[in-house]
């Protein structure tokens, strides 16, 4: 029960990102004349939030399976680091290992990430992230076929949320965590960097290959 209150008190403020852009997600969805079921298996599914905005469009037009998955690894390629950056941190966590994996998104990297609890703590976290987005799916579909489109002129804007509490994360592990410092200020330099030479639609993925070599060869010569 202790790990489940922890998770809860952690996973708020995805609790408030998650609502507003599955609210969103609900709505596009509404307008754009999709069941119910629709966005909700591929919310169920795909559990990436960028992809799923984007299979709503592709669905309507015609379908090129190359294209769609060519475009689904690029939009969904910075999990891949994800994965590598926890490798150490889900070793050993049995039959959990599964389920944090295929609920690594995002927001709940970035929680079980700074937070450094427990599997048990790890999961509940990432169960109550997942259930979130699917809540929040289901109010903005609902709210869509009931107010229509009046409602998405009131919610332009709120996308804010996610950076404020990605924001929040960071400032929150820095103040904590001073040995964290160096990897900060990487991450802050490799984004300026990258954001400057590739642009805003095509820095995240040079960024994260840039923080990763540094990393990597900070590890080699740690080892030596």
């Amino acid at each position: 029960m202790q790990n489940f209150k922890t998770a809860f008190r952690l996973s708020l403020p995805v609790l408030g990102a998650y609502w507003f852009l599955g609210i969103t997600y609900g709505l596009l969805a509404s307008s754009m004349g999709y069941d119910l079921w629709v966005p909700m298996v591929m919310a169920t599914l795909i559990y990436s939030g960028s992809v799923e905005f984007l299979a709503l469009s592709i669905l309507t037009s015609a379908f090129d399976p190359t294209a769609a998955m060519v475009m689904a690894l690029m939009v969904g390629a910075r999990h891949l680091f994800y994965g590598i950056a926890m490798l150490d941190r889900y070793r050993g966590a049995g039959w959990k290992k599964p389920l944090l994996i295929y609920w690594l998104s995002d927001e709940t990297f970035a929680v079980n990430y700074a937070s450094n609890g427990s599997y048990t703590q790890s999961l509940w976290v990432s169960v109550l992230d997942y259930l979130y987005w699917l809540s929040g799916g289901v109010m903005g579909y609902v709210l869509g076929a009931t107010m229509g489109e009046s409602l998405m002129h009131h919610l332009e804007g709120l996308d804010f949320v996610v950076t404020a509490m990605f924001v929040a994360i960071f400032m929150d592990d820095y103040l904590r965590n001073r040995q964290a410092h160096m990897s900060a200020w990487l991450g802050i330099g490799a984004a300026t960097l990258c954001l400057m030479m590739f642009g805003p639609s095509q820095f995240i993925i040079p960024t994260m290959l840039c923080i990763l070599g540094a990393l990597y060869i900070k590890y080699r010569r740690t080892e030596r």
